[in-house]
């Protein structure tokens, strides 16, 4: 039932300029900052511990965020609109070469990326840039959201695997094609993750990308979709970098998350109103005496160089 209610919503919404679809989503944010209590309190005291800022100051961002997103929600709505003919009416690509050049070297490249702006769309118009994207997802807590998204993922040209079947699989496969293989890198990732100080709490951060990284020979290239001043979309690309392997894999493995993380948390403090703070980012807890000896997670371990 809810599958059809946001197809028809989505329909809607195409059939709207895209200012309006714009002005929309910015009332429905508003309307979600009063509703959603928890995930709004939630995102304010992260905000005041990370960044250091008064409960006020963290109140205006939350606000921002939300603002972001409403958009998002019916931007990713009004997917079926954007094409590969219009997608530079809304979106520009700064540095798409960077992408060209890595997959060049024949490896498949690791795309690194976070939940800031619209990491939806950000997938859309690399697709339909000409990248072979392939990526792996989280299933929604819903399952009908799951299957309007991948719907839509696929619809402009992305490869889907789902966590929980045979994801990895798929992934290897991916990368062994030279297919891009993004992965959103800002998620908690339990306890088999790397403790690492992530806007300076130690956070466990998914060792996936590097990985694949070192397994395969891949390029990570990050790159994060902002919205700009005028509602629409910079997707910025940044310089690949890549696994040094100095035969102390655990030690390599570590190091290069961290540089990922770093990356990340940068991107997050010059444009903190476009992340998405009330995420279960720290949801699992540091166990120093459990920890200790697997992933360096010590004290400051994971702090910037």
């Amino acid at each position: 039932m809810q599958y059809w209610f946001f197809k028809a919503l989505s329909r809607f919404l195409c059939l709207l300029p895209y200012g309006l679809v714009l002005s929309t989503g910015r009332i429905l944010g508003k309307l979600y900052y009063y509703i959603a209590a928890k995930q709004r309190n939630r995102a304010t005291r992260q905000m005041m511990r990370s960044l250091n800022i008064s409960k006020v100051e963290a109140d205006s961002l939350a606000r921002k965020m939300f603002d972001n997103i409403g958009k998002n929600f019916v931007e990713i709505l009004r997917t079926p609109k954007l094409t590969k003919e219009n997608y530079q009416d809304f979106i520009t690509i700064n540095h798409l070469e960077r992408f060209e050049d890595a997959l060049a070297k024949g490896h498949g490249v690791v795309l690194l990326t976070a939940h800031i702006g619209n990491w939806e769309w950000l997938g859309a118009v690399l697709a339909y840039a000409g990248l072979p994207l392939s990526s792996v997802i989280k299933r929604q807590p819903n399952d009908q959201h799951t299957r309007l998204l991948n719907e839509y993922r696929e619809m402009v040209g992305m490869e889907i695997f789902s966590r929980g079947t045979t994801e990895l699989v798929g992934a290897a496969k991916a990368l062994k094609k030279g297919r891009v293989l993004a992965f959103l890198a800002d998620q908690d990732a339990g306890p088999g993750g790397a403790f690492i100080d992530f806007l300076g709490i130690p956070a466990s951060t998914p060792l996936g990308p590097a990985v694949f990284a070192k397994r395969f020979k891949s390029p990570i290239v990050p790159v994060f979709m902002l919205r700009d001043k005028n509602g629409k979309h910079i997707a910025q690309v940044h310089e690949p970098f890549y696994f040094n392997d100095t035969g102390n894999e655990e030690q390599d493995l570590y190091d290069i998350t961290v540089k990922m993380t770093n990356l990340i948390e940068s991107v997050i403090r010059e444009n903190p109103s476009q992340w998405m703070w009330f995420q279960k980012r720290w949801n699992t807890p540091l166990n120093e005496e459990k920890q200790a000896g697997k992933h360096h997670a010590k004290k400051g371990a994971g702090k910037h160089e």
